[in-house]
């Protein structure tokens, strides 16, 4: 009777083992650029073992391992981390995680807490340009606005000269100074603040005059490598992000406008008490012209007028750009080599979307 009992109890065992290992098998893996946590199992010369169970084992190493050093030095076993997940299954079967990368989702999350909670921080003043002043907030580059500043801190500059205003803006780098983050942008790297007073009822009550899609007369009173700021009306400025300027490639927004500029923009996001702007969406849209004309497989001649992380811009009308991706060619360095910038080539469409402003080409010898 004991031996039958015993047979029974191993069988219940073995089913659930099996029950589980199929359980283990059909719970989906999070994603690449999920944020997953767990505990240290186990740190080596060059890499560092996290369980993520039910999913897997996860792994720092490579690039990863060398990239996040200095916060690995800090780990001890056991610790629960957040990591940032790069790949989901390796060669050996380890999920691929990022440290570093976890770190800068976090830092992004805690900026845009930050902005709801109207949070108040002291930060010291570590440079200053003709536009305002250069701060940093969780070794993340920010940037306040001229314009941003409280009475007592701003310029007061008679005629407006542009060095008379940065040698006043330079007087206060080494202070520290009481600013809240009023905006975050990650794909650019930096954080906008203000050392304004921010009456939240005040500015809710200032924008609840503002739609989207109201056209105005603003006044430019910043001017920044990500964009422009401009004066709606007292205590109200919204940006004009450098890819809202204009349909053509935009590097330098000085170059198209200066401080004091009067300009019509359009609203096209009122969120979180802040009010985004564009300029280029009241000029006339470049990519309608080709809208039924141009499609895949086309043969189109265009100049080249830039180089980015992808590729080379091509451009086939002032504001109507397409990219001729890096893999297209045996390396970035030969790209560069036989697509010289300011010359014309023959090219082939491979995608076109005028609606969404997309063209992917491949050159033609």
């Amino acid at each position: 009777m004991i031996k039958n009992e015993s047979l029974v109890v191993d069988e219940t065992l073995n089913e659930n083992l099996v029950l589980k290992s199929i359980a283990d098998r059909t719970i989906s893996k999070p994603e690449v650029d999920a944020l997953v946590e767990g505990p240290v199992i186990s740190i080596e010369k060059s890499s560092v073992y996290v369980d993520l169970s039910p999913y897997g084992t996860g792994i720092i190493y490579g690039r990863e391992f060398i990239n996040a050093k200095d916060i690995i030095k800090k780990i001890a076993l056991g610790d629960i981390i957040k990591a940032k997940i790069v790949e989901t299954e390796n060669e050996d079967g380890y999920i691929e995680l990022s440290l570093k990368e976890a770190k800068q989702a976090l830092t992004w999350n805690e900026a845009e807490k930050n902005i709801k909670d109207k949070t108040v921080m002291s930060l010291e003043i570590k440079d200053a340009n003709k536009g305002g002043l250069i701060l940093e907030w969780q070794g993340i580059q920010g940037f306040l606005p001229a314009s941003q500043l409280k009475a007592d801190h701003y310029p007061r500059v008679l005629d407006s000269d542009k060095d008379k205003i940065l040698k006043e803006l330079k007087k206060l780098v080494g202070q520290h100074i009481s600013v809240m983050i009023i905006s975050t942008l990650p794909k650019e790297g930096k954080l906008i603040f203000s050392e304004k007073d921010n009456n939240p009822e005040e500015k809710k009550e200032i924008l609840s005059k503002y739609i989207i899609g109201d056209e105005l007369d603003c006044i430019v009173a910043g001017i920044v490598d990500f964009g422009v700021f401009l004066k709606l009306e007292d205590k109200l400025e919204g940006l004009v992000h450098i890819s809202e300027l204009d349909w053509g490639l935009v590097e330098d927004p000085r170059s198209l406008y200066k401080i004091g500029d009067k300009i019509k923009a359009k609203v096209i996001e009122i969120k979180e008490g802040k009010i985004s702007l564009s300029i280029k969406a009241l000029k006339e849209n470049p990519w309608k012209e080709f809208e039924g004309k141009l499609k895949k497989g086309d043969i189109i001649k265009g100049v080249i007028i830039k180089y980015n992380k992808h590729g080379a811009l091509v451009s086939i009308k002032e504001g109507v750009a397409g990219l001729v991706h890096n893999s297209t060619f045996a390396s970035e360095a030969k790209l560069r080599e036989k697509l010289e910038l300011g010359k014309t080539y023959n090219f082939q469409i491979t995608l076109f979307e005028p609606k969404d402003q997309k063209m992917t080409l491949v050159h033609l010898e």
